[in-house]
């Protein structure tokens, strides 16, 4: 009997909502470093989020607020490189996007294009709103 393994495609945002449609279910976890990453992606885990609380986790803060964009690209960074199918989700971390929708356009543009990160994280409502249509908007 032959056994052939099968392929797992790089998780994508589309994919997710396929996934949700069909009322499948959808692994998350956080990493922060390389090691954990290649663990949690070879385990079939769908998206990576690389959180802000690697000020807590990592940097021994009792607060998220002194993480830097720059912290965040580079814990992105080293996720990415060792990832082959999940989805890299990357918290923008406290004043990257409350200050302008246009600031927070551009850091997440840097979260994207310098770190790799194939999506990223922003917590609020209305106020946060025009900021998202921005991101969303730019595809």
């Amino acid at each position: 009997m032959s056994v052939t393994p099968t392929t797992r495609k790089r998780v994508t945002t589309r994919r997710l909502i396929d996934m949700k449609a069909a009322g499948k279910a959808i692994a998350c976890l956080t990493a922060y470093d390389a090691i954990t990453a290649g663990i949690l992606d070879g385990a079939g885990v769908d998206v990576l989020l690389v959180g802000d609380s690697v000020g807590n986790v990592v940097q021994g803060h009792d607060t998220t607020i002194p993480v830097t964009l720059e912290h965040m690209i580079y814990h992105t960074q080293a996720v990415v490189r060792a990832v082959e199918h999940a989805l890299v989700v990357t918290d923008m971390p406290f004043m990257t996007y409350q200050v302008t929708p246009q600031e927070a356009f551009r850091n997440a543009g840097r979260l994207m294009k310098e770190a790799g990160s194939g999506a990223v994280k922003l917590e609020g409502g209305q106020r946060v709103i025009e900021a998202v249509h921005m991101m969303t908007d730019a595809g």
